[in-house]
C-alpha cells in the first residue's frame, strides 16, 4: 500500500505543473488584497446575497468574504475538514438560494477515515444534509479497465450549479459528474489522461480546465468545451496547469494558472509568485494580463473585476479595463 506522504504527492500533481511560454499582455495592473487568512482554500463562489463564499478545506468550513471591503464571517462550520493537506470542503455552489458544499478525500478507504466524499447541502440553521455520495458511487463505478488510480473514491475537485442539478469535475478518476439535487450520480463524461479541474457554463456549452497529463507538459494543459449534443472540443492550449475558468464581461474566457513547477518530484509545489491570470483569444492561444499570483486555484468575476482566491488563503481583486483587453 502506498504511504500518505506518497498519496499527499499524488493529489498535489493534479495541482501542479511545467512552464511555457505566452503571448505578451500587460503585467502593470495592480491587484487589491481583499482578504487573507483562509486555511486550505481552494474553490468559492459568489452567492445570490453578492458575498464570495469560499471553502477552507483545513478547517471544514465556508466563510463569506464581503467584496466590498474584505470582512469574513464563518457561513458554515462542522464539515468534514481535511485529513491530508488538500480536501476537506474544496469548493461551494449555490443552487437558487441554497449553498451545497464539495467535500472530497476525507472518506477514502486508502486513508482509513470515516467521513463521505460527496455533496453536502447548507440548511438554514447552519447544520447540512449529505445529499449525494460521490465516493460511494465512484467505488462502485469505476474507470473503464486498464486506467491507473489509487483513490477508490476519487478527488472531487469542483462543483457548478446547472438547471437540475451539479455538475462535479473529478481530477483522479478525470471524469465529470452530473449529480441531481434529489441525489441521483452519473458519469457524464469519462476522460483520460487530463486531469479535470474548474467549470464554467456560458450559452448551452460546459467549459472544463484541465490541469494535463502526467508528466504535465504544457501542451496538455488547455481548455475544453462540450455539451449534452457534443464531443469535448479543445478551445485553448499550451499553457500548464489551468487549474479554473471563468466567463468575464461580453462573454471573454478567462483561466487561471497556477504557476511553474519548480522541479523535483512531479507533486512538488508550484514555484511561488509564479500564477497567472490568462484571458482566452479566439485563435485558442492565451494572453497573461497578470503575472506572479502566489498558487491562485480559483477564478471569478464581480462584474468587471476578476477575483482569485489562492491556496495560500488570499483573496484578489484585478479590474479588467472597459476594452477586455
Amino acid at each position: 500500500m502506498q504511504s500518505s506522504n506518497r498519496i499527499y504527492a499524488l493529489c498535489l500533481a493534479l495541482l501542479l505543473a511545467s512552464t511555457t511560454a505566452l503571448a505578451s499582455g500587460d503585467h502593470s495592473r495592480s491587484g487589491k488584497l481583499l482578504a487573507s487568512g483562509l486555511l486550505g482554500s481552494v474553490g468559492g463562489t459568489i452567492g445570490p446575497d453578492g458575498g464570495l463564499y469560499v471553502a477552507e478545506g483545513a478547517v471544514g468550513q465556508i466563510t463569506r468574504v464581503s467584496l466590498a471591503n474584505g470582512t469574513k464571517r464563518i457561513f458554515a462550520s462542522g464539515l468534514p475538514s481535511q485529513i491530508i493537506p488538500l480536501g476537506g470542503p474544496i469548493d461551494v455552489a449555490f443552487h437558487g438560494d441554497t449553498a451545497y458544499a464539495l467535500v472530497t478525500l476525507v472518506g477514502d478507504p486508502l486513508f482509513g477515515a470515516p467521513g463521505v466524499d460527496g455533496i453536502y447541502r447548507i440548511e438554514p440553521d447552519g447544520s447540512y444534509t449529505i445529499i449525494a455520495d460521490l465516493g460511494a458511487f465512484s467505488a462502485a463505478n469505476p474507470p473503464p479497465p486498464g486506467f491507473e488510480y489509487a483513490l477508490v473514491n476519487g478527488l472531487q475537485f469542483a462543483i457548478e450549479a446547472v438547471g437540475d442539478g451539479f455538475l462535479v469535475t473529478d481530477g483522479h478518476l478525470n471524469r465529470v459528474l452530473h449529480v441531481g439535487l434529489g441525489g441521483a450520480i452519473k458519469v457524464l463524461r469519462q476522460f483520460g489522461n487530463v486531469a479535470p479541474a474548474g467549470l464554467a457554463r456560458y450559452r448551452g456549452a460546459v467549459y472544463m480546465a484541465e490541469v494535463g497529463a502526467v508528466p504535465h507538459e504544457p501542451a496538455t494543459g488547455r481548455i475544453e468545451a462540450f455539451s449534452c449534443f457534443s464531443d469535448p472540443r479543445v478551445v485553448a492550449a499550451g499553457v500548464p496547469m489551468i487549474v479554473d475558468v471563468a466567463i468575464g464581461p461580453r462573454g471573454v474566457l478567462y483561466a487561471l494558472s497556477q504557476g511553474d513547477w519548480g522541479g523535483g518530484n512531479p507533486g512538488d509545489p508550484a514555484t511561488p509568485q509564479t500564477g497567472r491570470l490568462l484571458r482566452v483569444e479566439r485563435d485558442g492561444t492565451f494572453v497573461a494580463l497578470v503575472e506572479g499570483l502566489d498558487r491562485p486555484s480559483s477564478l471569478l468575476f464581480d462584474g468587471n473585476r476578476a477575483i482569485v482566491v489562492t491556496l495560500t488563503g488570499d483573496v484578489w481583486r484585478f479590474p479588467l479595463p472597459a476594452s477586455g483587453k
